[in-house]
């Protein structure tokens, strides 16, 4: 039982130093795990409270939920300085309102997974994907 209770008090601390690392709230962060062969995937999605919609931050695979957490925690404590910053102008179909998202990611077809993952791609109209400047 030892292992079970040190396992989940990792699990919340990670989780937590996750959440703190990137500035969310908890009602901001989904932390989806799904077991595949030898090992976890981890999902960490994030919630823009601003449009009330949902985004993959960054997905990860680990031995288990401990060892996926610790590559998340490893990949948000450095992905600013390794991934290329993106802003993506969109509207839900229907509407009229544009709103505007920022992604980090490896290319822009990383940044369109990730603007896609988890919804219909026929509910959203992108206007556009801009690779915006280093500084």
């Amino acid at each position: 039982m030892r292992d079970d209770t040190n396992e989940h008090i990792q699990i919340a601390r990670l989780q937590n130093q996750i959440k703190e690392h990137l500035g969310l709230r908890d009602s901001e962060a989904i932390f989806e795990y799904n077991n595949v062969d030898n090992g976890v995937t981890f999902n960490l999605i994030t919630i823009n409270s601003e449009h009330n919609q949902s985004f993959l931050f960054h997905s990860v695979r680990g031995l288990d939920k401990v060892n996926a957490l610790q590559e998340m925690l490893a990949y948000a404590q450095s992905y600013r300085d390794k991934e290329h910053s993106y802003t993506i102008q969109w509207a839900i179909r229907g509407t009229n309102r544009l709103e505007t998202s920022y992604f980090r990611g490896t290319d822009f077809y990383d940044v369109l997974y990730k603007f896609h993952f988890g919804r219909d791609r026929n509910t959203v109209q992108i206007y556009s994907i801009s690779l915006n400047p280093t500084t």
